[in-house]
């Protein structure tokens, strides 16, 4: 067992303040975007770094989440010394929101998506690429970690591994065995998931044979386009009370640095909806599992951010159910703590679903005084038009000194028209 450590929180408030014990003088940058497999693509991951991002053309991760919505959420909490590659540039007026408000002047390196991923294999400006998750055609050594590595520290399959308490589950390489030659749990529930998948994507829970059979339908879809060789069949943790996710640095010494822990919104279906965070907990509770899934990594050579999920079932027993070896979709919320705690503010929730009628800027008027009290904060924006009517799709922080005041904020605000989507 590893004993406890007394880790020390983040001071900092922007990726680049965390990476920056690591970077030093070197010419790094962030690229904000995962890798995609969809037509729209123009470098599918489809030869060696497979990953479930939809089992056909329909159902693929958008391109505006993927290269817009995301990417822009990150790159409001980058932080000034990392360059952030963007393959679309965010409006002007999202720009100057966050230089009022994060304090930053983000140093953007802006690439044709056409041919970016050429550009920077050729680029002297940019030694090494921090990545989400690695990329066919992007040349090894660019990658600040190696992409062997990373890849198969993002598999599922490597959760046992990590020294950690997670559910008891079975790796299968599906060149060696067929789908339907697995034996499955005789009782329900349990859990299917893919290797790699992407936003929620690849994770089945299976309550019943409907739940199965869709399950099975769509592995099969993903075996025939050829994006999947390895799945995993879990336990499902029952009598479940809480969700966190557990988010700290591990640097290239091996020293380890809390970021913060959220509990996690899930819908019915284990898509990830968002987080909710008390800026006061301490993570002690979680520090034999940060040692050891931090000893790991740098073992296996990473640095850089981790955030591993975490189900507590009735009993206060543990169980890690994932480990995310990336920046999370809920860091930009930890990395508020400080300056949400001057403001008094020790709860926030985060969001990547809000809405509102109308342009960016018409928003920004609309909500100013909330605005300037930090009791939202805009990640992301991106204004859409449905039947010849503006809105605008917001990635969003509602922050409140108390839970019942997070909560009164963000009804008052829906009395504006924030609405709440999911």
């Amino acid at each position: 067992m590893i004993p406890q450590r007394n880790f020390q929180f983040f001071q900092g408030n922007s990726l680049s303040d965390l990476f920056a014990q690591d970077i030093g003088d070197q010419r790094c940058a962030l690229l904000l975007n995962y890798p995609a497999t969809a037509s729209w693509a123009a470098y599918p991951n489809t030869q060696q770094y497979f990953l479930q991002d939809g089992s056909g053309e329909a159902t693929k991760v958008s391109f505006d989440k993927i290269c817009q919505k995301e990417p822009w959420k990150n790159l409001a909490v980058l932080g000034n010394t990392l360059a952030g590659v963007v393959i679309t540039q965010p409006p002007n007026l999202l720009l100057q929101y966050w230089r009022e408000h994060f304090g930053h002047d983000t140093h953007l390196e802006r690439m044709d998506c056409a041919t970016y991923l050429d550009d920077l294999n050729k680029s002297d400006r940019v030694e090494q690429v921090v990545t989400l998750f690695p990329f066919d055609h992007l040349l090894p050594e660019k990658h600040a970690v190696h992409p062997d590595v990373h890849y198969r520290l993002l598999s599922k399959a490597t959760l046992a591994e990590l020294g950690v308490s997670c559910p008891n589950y079975k790796t299968y390489q599906l060149d060696q065995v067929k789908l339907d030659q697995i034996q499955l749990p005789q009782q329900f529930p349990y859990l299917i998931k893919t290797s790699h998948g992407l936003s929620g994507e690849g994770t089945y829970i299976i309550r019943n044979q409907s739940d199965l059979n869709y399950c099975q339908e769509e592995l099969n879809k993903y075996l025939k386009i050829n994006l999947l060789k390895t799945i995993i069949v879990s336990e499902f943790v029952k009598d479940e009370i809480h969700n966190y996710c557990v988010q700290f640095y591990v640097n290239k010494q091996g020293d380890i640095t809390l970021i913060g822990v959220t509990q996690q919104l899930v819908s019915s279906a284990g898509s990830y909806l968002g987080g909710l965070i008390d800026y006061t907990d301490d993570l002690s509770p979680f520090s034999e599992m940060i040692a050891a899934v931090g000893q790991y990594a740098h073992q296996q050579g990473y640095f850089g951010v981790i955030g591993f999920d975490v189900l507590e079932d009735k009993n206060r027993q543990f169980y890690a159910i994932d480990a995310n070896f990336r920046i999370n979709g809920s860091t930009p919320l930890c990395l508020q703590r400080h300056q949400l705690l001057k403001q008094n503010k020790a709860i926030a929730k985060y969001s990547s679903d809000y809405r509102m009628n109308g342009t960016l800027d018409s928003i920004l008027a609309a909500l100013k005084t909330h605005l300037e009290r930090k009791d939202l904060l805009i990640l992301s924006a991106l204004e859409k038009v449905k039947y010849g009517k503006i809105y605008t799709e917001i990635y969003g922080i509602v922050a409140g000194e108390t839970l019942q005041e997070m909560q009164q904020i963000e009804q008052t605000l829906h009395t504006k028209g924030l609405q709440l989507t999911s």
